[in-house]
C-alpha cells in the first residue's frame, strides 16, 4: 500500500530542468515501501539503470561531470539542507531578560517611588525639615530623610530603572553571543560529517550538505543515510528503519525485492551502493520535520501552537534538569541554599526598617499617617530587594555558560569536537577511561609484517621482532602456485572495495591507506608479493559477487562467494585467526597440497603461530577458502546438487581450507605511554577494551603503560569476563562485577555488549566512598549503547560510524588517546574556573549582605546605596564571570586527583579564603563607617545636616569596597593556597582587560556619578587610601596562606582519593583533592626546614668533634644523623609527594612540569 503524504509541490508545474524526471515524480516514487516501491519503480522507470539515465548519472561511475551540474541539480531538486529554526532576535532576548523576577520587582518599586515622589514635591521644604525619617543617605543619629537631599526626589527611581536597563541589555547581549556560539558549534558538527560518493569514476568524501540528487553513494555498516535513494547493488544489507516506521526489526534490502532507502535510517549490516533521489526537505525525513514545524517557515505558521505547548516544554525542561552534569547538580543545590539565605536576610532587613520607622513615626512622635510615607515604605522595600539581588548568585549560570563555551571552542583545536556541553565539565571528574586499542592507543596504520603459509612462518626484516626465529617473506614466485594465486585472489576480492592503498601525493612518504586499515594492511601484503589487487578486482567486479557476508562484531569475519566457470562456487573467508582456524578442516602444506587439519593441529597452530605472533603485539588474521562444485569433489571440496541457500551461513562457512595466517602490526602511538602515565598520576584508571587476541592486547597494554611491572592488573577475555560476572542463572551480578572491574586492565575479544555491561557496572558500583565517573571510546554502531550509558562517550572521528558519533558526547577528530587526556585537562579547567568565580562572588555576597544588614540595624540605613549595589552586582555577575571563567588551562591540572561526584563544591581552603577575606573587608568598611574621620581625616557623613549632598565619607566607603573587591578578584584566581596569585595572569588578556575597564568605570562613577550614584568626587589622597585598602586584601591573602601552612595538614584530610593510588581508588579514603597542591607545598616547606636544621646540627657537632679531638664523638654524631635520617624517612617518606626524590637537598625536587606531554604543552 502506498503511503500518502502532503505534497508540497502540488499545483506547481516544476520543470524537469533538462532531466528525464521531475521532483514531483521522485517524491511520489519514494512514498512507497517494500515490494510496492519495487513495483512503482518498474512501472515508472522500468529499472534503476533507467532511473540513473534520466537523472544523468551512471550506476558505477556516478555523476561524470559534477562541476557542470551540481548547482543546477540543487536548483531543480533542492539542496541537502533542512533550514534551521530562526534564531531569537536581540529584542526578543531583551524581553526575556526583563522577565527576571527580581528585576521586575525592582522596576515596579522604582516606578512606584517615582510616582510617590511627585506627591511629596508639592509640600513645603520647611515642613519636610521637621519630619525626619529613617530613610537616609547621609543620616546621623537622628536618621534624617534621604528625600531631603538636594537631589530631585524622583532621581533614585530613575537611576534604579537605568541600572536595570543596563543589566537587561548586558544579559541579552550575553545570551545573544551564547546562541551564536551554539549555532556555530552545531554548524561545525554538521560540516564535520562526510559521506562517500562516486563522482567522475572516483570515490570521494564530501560533506552531507553537498550531496545532490543523482549522486551515487557508497553505503556500509554503521552509516546513517543522509538522503533518500534507490539501491543499485547491495551485499548482505540490513537497515534499521525504526526512525521512520517505529519497527525495531532490521529490514533486508535487495535490489530485486526492496530497493527503497530512506534518509535518517541506519545501515546495521552489509554494504552497497545507491542513487540519491531525494534530499533536504524533499527527503522522507525532511518531509516529516517540515510537517512537525522544525523548519523556520513552518515555525512561524505554528506560533500559536508553540505558545500552547509552553507548559509542556517547561515540564520537559524540568526533566532535563534531572540529567544535569556533576558540576551543574552541585551548583543548583548551592544556588538554592544561597537563595534561601539571601531571601531571609532581605525580608529581615526590610522588616527592621519598616518596624523602626513605624515605631518612631507613629508611636514615639505620634504623627498621623500621610501619603508621603508610602515612599519610605517603597524605599525600604527597594533596599530589601537590592540585598536579595546581591545575595543571589545569578552570575553562576552565566559563568558556567561562558566557561563551557570558551572551553568548547578551544577544545576543537585539541581535536575534541564537543557535541554536548556538559560532557566537557564531566570529563574533568572522570575516574575511569575504557579505551579501544586500534587507532586510539595505536597509530591505526597497519602493516602485514608476518605470515604463516605453506607450513612456514615468515617475517619481514623491518619488523622489530627477533629475525633469527623466522625467515624472510618469500616472493610470489617462490611460493607454491596454488597458494600464491588463491591468496592474492582471496585478499583482493574478500575485502571492501572501498578499502584502497594509493601512492602518496608527496614523494618519499608511505602509501596512503583509505578505508579499513586492517584490510589495507592485507592489500599492502599483496603489493609486497609483487601483485596488483586492483587488477584482480577489475576481473571480479562487485556486481558479479554471488553473496557477501560482511564483517560485524558478532561474526568477527567476512566471507565472499564467487562464481566458478564450471557452475560451482568458491567462498573466501578472512577474520580473527582463532575463529577461522576452528572452521577449517584442511590446510595447504609446503607443496601446496591439501592436508587434513584435526583439532590437535588446530591447537598447535594457535599455540605455535597465533600466540607467538600475538605476544609480539601483532593482530593475527586467518585467510581460508572453500569450493562448492557440481561434480566429483576433491579432498577439500564439497559436492552440490543445486544452488545452495545463501542465508544458511553456518552451513556454508565450515570445512574451510586454511591458506595463511597473517600478522598485522599496528605500532603504539609514541605519545600514548606518557599520556597514560599522566592519567595514572591524575588518579584516572585506564582500561583497554579491545576485540583483539589476549596476547596481542597484553603486549600493546604493556607497551602503552597500562600494565606496569608488578601492577597486578587483570587481563581476561570476553568468555572469562562473562564467567566471572554472571551468577548461576546466567544474569549479570553487580556484586560479582565489583570483584572484577577494580583490577581489570585489559578485556580482550570483547563484544559491544561486554563493553556496555562493564561501563554500566562501573557507573552503578557503590564500592568505596567515591562513585566512579566513566568515559568510554567507541567506533562501531553496536557501541552506541555503551557510549550513551557512559558519563562521557568518545566516538572516533576517522573510523567511527555515524551511529557512534550520534550517540557520543565528544568526537575525537584524530582518534588519538592524547586528545582524551586534553579533554580531561579542559574539563578540570572548567570546574576550577567555576570554583574561582564562586570563591570571588560569595566573598562579595557575604560582605555586601553583612554591611547592609548590620548598618541597617545600627544606623537605620546602609552606606552602600541601591544603585551602587547594582553596579557591584554587575561587576560580580557579568564582568567577573567573563574574567574568571576564561582562564586558560595548565598542565598542572593533571597533577591532582579527580573531584568525584560527591565531593563538596566549596573546599576547606575555599571556605577559609571566603570567610577570611569577608571578615577583613567587613572590618575595614565598619572602621571607615564609624571611625573614618579619625583614620583618614575625612568629614563624617553620619552627622550630615538636612539637605546635605552625598558625602565623601560614604563615597569613600563605597569606593573602598569596590577596590577591595577588585583586588580580591586577583586572589580568587588561586584555589589551593598558591602564594603567587599573579602567576599566569598575562596568559589571560580577558582578565586584566576587564579588571582595568572595571577600575576605570569605578573612577567615572565616583568622580562624575553625582546624585544618580549617590557619590561625591574624592581627592587624590582619598583615592590612594582606597587603593591602599584594596592592596591590603592581597597581603591579607598571603597572611592567611602562611597561617594555613602552619596548620598540620592531617587536619585537612577528607574522604577523597589519595594522590598516587589510582589502582586503589575504589576503596575511598584519603585527602581532599582540591587541597593537594596546597598540602604539597606545605609539606615541601616542612621537609626543607627539617633537613636544614638536621644538616646544621650535624655541622655543629662535627666542628665540636674536631675541636675536642674525639674521633669517637664523630662516629656517635654520624649515628645520630643516621637516626635522624631514619626518622625523616619514617615520618615523611610515606607522604612524600610524587616527583620528589629521596635526596638531602630540596634543590633536586622534580619540577611538576616533568610529567607533561609535548602535545598538551603545545596546546598551552
Amino acid at each position: 500500500m502506498y503511503r500518502r503524504s502532503i505534497d508540497m509541490t502540488e499545483g506547481v508545474d516544476l520543470p524537469s530542468g533538462g532531466f528525464g524526471v521531475t521532483l514531483k515524480e521522485l517524491r511520489s516514487l519514494m512514498e512507497a515501501r517494500g515490494a510496492d516501491g519495487l513495483k512503482r519503480l518498474k512501472e515508472d522507470f522500468e529499472n534503476v539503470e533507467e532511473l540513473c539515465k534520466r537523472l544523468r548519472t551512471h550506476p558505477t561511475e556516478g555523476i561524470v561531470k559534477p562541476e557542470e551540474s551540481l548547482e543546477h541539480r540543487r536548483d531543480v531538486f533542492g539542496a541537502n539542507v533542512i533550514p534551521p529554526k530562526a534564531p531569537k532576535s536581540f529584542l526578543h532576548l531583551v524581553w526575556e531578560a526583563m522577565k527576571d523576577t527580581t528585576l521586575i520587582i525592582l522596576q515596579v518599586a522604582a516606578v512606584v517611588s517615582i510616582v510617590l515622589s511627585f506627591f511629596e514635591a508639592g509640600e513645603e521644604v520647611k515642613e519636610k525639615s521637621h519630619e525626619p525619617s529613617i530613610l537616609v543617605d547621609e543620616g546621623g543619629k537622628d536618621s534624617v530623610c534621604e528625600q531631603s537631599e538636594r537631589a530631585p526626589p524622583w532621581l533614585e527611581g530613575v537611576a534604579i530603572i537605568a541600572a536595570v536597563v543596563v543589566v537587561v541589555f548586558v544579559t541579552a547581549f550575553n545570551d545573544y553571543s551564547k546562541e551564536r556560539q551554539f549555532r556555530g558549534l552545531q554548524k561545525t558538527i554538521e560540516s564535520s560529517s562526510k559521506f562517500s560518493v562516486v563522482r567522475n569514476r572516483s570515490i570521494i568524501q564530501i560533506p552531507l550538505s553537498d550531496i545532490v540528487v543523482g549522486d551515487v553513494c557508497q553505503i556500509k555498516y554503521g552509516d546513517m543515510l543522509p538522503a533518500d535513494g534507490i539501491l543499485i547493488l547491495g551485499s548482505d544489507l540490513k537497515v534499521d528503519e525504526s526512525s521512520l516506521t517505529g519497527e525495531s526489526d532490521h529490514v533486508d534490502k535487495l535490489s530485486d525485492a526492496d530497493p527503497m532507502l530512506f534518509s535518517g535510517t541506519t545501515v546495521m549490516q552489509g554494504s552497497g551502493r545507491m542513487v540519491v533521489t531525494g534530499v533536504g526537505v524533499n527527503s522522507q525525513a525532511g518531509i516529516i520535520m517540515t510537517l512537525l514545524g522544525a523548519t523556520a517557515s513552518e515555525k512561524q505558521k505554528h506560533k500559536k501552537e508553540e505558545e500552547e505547548k509552553k507548559k509542556s516544554a517547561a515540564s520537559e525542561e524540568e526533566e532535563e534538569t534531572s540529567k544535569k552534569s556533576v558540576l551543574q547538580q552541585k551548583l543548583s543545590k548551592l544556588t538554592i541554599q544561597i537563595g534561601y539565605a539571601g531571601s531571609s536576610i532581605a525580608i529581615l532587613t526590610t522588616a527592621i526598617l519598616v518596624i523602626r520607622f513605624c515605631v518612631k513615626t507613629y508611636v514615639t512622635e505620634k504623627k498621623p499617617f500621610e501619603v508621603k510615607h508610602f515612599n519610605s515604605f517603597v524605599h525600604y522595600f527597594i533596599i530589601g530587594v537590592t540585598v536579595l539581588v546581591v545575595a543571589v548568585p545569578e552570575g553562576l549560570p552565566l559563568a558556567v555558560t561562558i566557561s563551557l563555551a570558551y572551553s568548547v571552542k578551544k577544545m576543537m583545536k585539541d581535536n575534541n569536537l564537543v557535541r554536548h556541553l556538559d560532557a566537557c565539565e564531566t570529563m574533568g571528574n572522570a575516574t575511569t577511561i575504557c579505551s579501544d586499542k586500534t587507532g586510539t592507543l595505536t597509530t591505526n596504520r597497519m602493516t602485514a609484517v608476518a605470515a604463516h603459509l605453506a607450513g612456514k612462518t615468515y617475517l619481514q626484516s623491518s619488523s622489530p621482532m627477533n629475525p633469527s626465529l623466522y625467515s624472510e617473506i618469500p616472493a610470489y614466485e617462490n611460493l607454491p602456485p596454488t597458494i600464491a594465486e588463491l591468496l592474492v585472489v582471496g585478499i583482493s576480492t574478500n575485502t571492501n572495495y572501498t578499502s584502497k592503498v594509493v601512492p602518496s601525493e608527496k614523494p618519499g612518504e608511505l602509501p596512503k591507506q583509505i578505508g579499513n586499515k586492517t584490510e589495507c594492511a592485507l592489500l599492502g601484503f599483496v603489493g609486497d608479493l609483487g601483485r596488483s589487487y586492483q587488477t584482480v578486482r577489475n576481473n571480479y567486479p562487485e556486481d558479479k559477487f554471488v553473496k557477501v557476508f560482511t564483517f560485524n562484531s558478532s561474526r568477527k569475519s567476512m566471507s565472499t562467494v564467487l562464481s566458478l566457470g564450471s557452475g560451482g562456487y568458491r567462498i573466501f573467508t578472512k577474520g580473527a585467526s582463532e575463529i577461522v582456524i576452528k572452521k577449517c578442516s584442511f590446510i595447504l602444506n609446503s607443496k601446496g597440497e591439501v592436508e587434513r587439519l584435526n583439532q590437535n593441529d588446530q591447537k598447535n597452530l594457535e599455540v605455535d603461530v597465533v600466540n607467538t605472533l600475538a605476544c609480539q603485539g601483532l593482530r593475527t588474521i586467518g585467510i581460508a577458502y572453500r569450493d562448492l562444485v557440481p561434480f566429483q569433489p576433491a579432498l577439500n571440496q564439497t559436492e552440490i546438487k543445486s544452488t545452495p541457500d545463501w542465508n544458511e551461513e553456518d552451513v556454508l562457512i565450515t570445512d574451510l581450507t586454511l591458506l595463511a595466517i597473517l600478522g598485522v602490526e599496528d605500532p603504539v602511538r609514541p605519545e600514548v605511554p606518557d599520556a597514560i602515565s599522566l592519567c595514572q598520576k591524575a588518579g584516572i584508571t585506564v582500561t583497554m577494551v579491545t576485540g583483539d587476541n589476549v596476547n596481542t592486547a597484553k603486549s600493546i597494554a604493556t607497551k602503552c603503560g597500562i600494565l606496569g611491572t608488578g601492577s597486578g592488573g587483570l587481563i581476561i577475555d570476553s568468555k572469562e569476563f562473562n564467567n566471572r560476572i554472571r551468577d548461576e542463572k546466567g544474569e549479570v551480578s553487580q556484586i560479582l562485577l565489583d570483584n572484577v572491574w577494580p583490577k581489570l586492565r585489559v578485556l580482550a575479544r570483547s563484544s559491544p555488549q561486554d563493553k556496555y555491561i562493564l561501563v554500566r557496572g562501573i557507573i552503578n558500583s557503590k564500592v568505596g566512598k567515591m562513585r566512579q565517573v566513566v568515559a568510554v571510546t567507541g567506533d562501531g554502531t553496536n557501541d552506541g549503547p555503551a557510549l550513551k550509558k557512559a558519563d562521557v562517550g568518545f566516538a572516533m572521528g576517522i573510523t567511527g560510524t555515524a551511529v557512534a558519533k550520534e550517540a557520543c558526547d565528544i568526537v575525537l577528530t584524530d582518534d588519538n588517546f592524547t586528545s582524551i587526556v586534553k579533554a580531561v585537562m579542559w574539563g578540570r579547567n572548567v570546574y576550577d574556573s567555576i570554583a574561582k568565580f564562586l570563591q570571588f562572588q560569595l566573598t562579595v555576597n557575604v560582605v555586601a549582605v553583612t554591611v547592609a544588614f548590620v548598618s541597617t540595624c545600627i544606623i537605620s540605613d546602609t552606606p552602600l546605596k541601591t544603585v551602587q549595589m547594582l553596579w557591584v552586582n554587575l561587576i560580580m555577575d557579568t564582568l567577573a564571570s567573563l574574567a574568571l571563567a576564561t582562564e586558560p588551562p595548565s598542565i598542572t591540572l593533571l597533577h591532582r586527583q579527580p573531584y568525584g561526584r560527591t565531593s563538596p563544591l566549596i573546599s576547606r581552603i575555599m571556605f577559609r579564603n571566603i570567610f577570611g577575606q569577608a571578615v577583613f573587608m567587613v572590618t575595614v568598611i565598619f572602621l571607615l563607617l564609624f571611625f573614618g574621620q579619625d583614620l583618614v581625616n575625612i568629614s563624617t557623613g553620619l552627622n550630615a545636616e538636612l539637605g546635605a549632598p552625598p558625602s565623601q565619607h560614604f563615597t569613600m566607603i563605597f569606593n573602598t569596597f569596590v577596590m577591595m573587591t577588585l583586588f580580591n578578584e586577583v586572589n580568587a584566581r588561586k584555589l589551593h593556597g598558591e602564594p603567587n596569585v599573579f602567576q599566569g595572569i598575562t596568559r589571560n588578556p580577558i582578565f586584566y582587560c576587564i579588571w582595568v575597564v572595571t577600575f576605570a568605570g569605578q573612577v567615572l562613577i565616583v568622580q562624575f556619578g553625582g546624585y544618580a550614584f549617590h557619590t561625591r568626587g574624592l581627592t587624590l589622597d582619598q583615592w590612594l587610601w582606597c587603593v591602599f585598602f584594596g592592596f591590603l586584601v592581597l597581603l591579607w591573602g598571603q597572611l592567611m596562606n602562611a597561617v594555613g601552612m602552619l596548620i598540620p595538614y592531617s587536619r585537612l584530610r577528607s574522604t577523597a582519593i589519595r594522590p598516587g593510588q589510582q589502582d586503589s581508588a575504589f576503596r575511598g579514603g584519603g585527602r581532599d583533592p582540591m587541597e593537594t597542591a596546597f598540602i604539597k607545598k606545605k609539606r615541601d616547606s616542612q621537609i626543607f626546614w627539617i633537613q636544614s636544621i638536621t644538616e646544621l646540627q650535624t655541622q655543629i657537632r662535627v666542628i665540636r668533634a674536631f675541636q675536642a679531638g674525639v674521633a669517637k664523638r664523630v662516629g656517635e654524631d654520624n649515628h645520630d644523623r643516621h637516626m635522624a635520617g631514619r626518622f625523616l624517612g619514617n615520618e615523611f617518606g610515606k607522604n612524600q609527594p610524587s616527583g620528589f626524590h629521596s635526596h638531602t637537598s630540596i634543590d633536586i625536587a622534580s619540577d611538576p612540569e616533568e610529567f607533561s606531554i609535548p602535545e598538551i604543552e603545545n596546546a598551552r
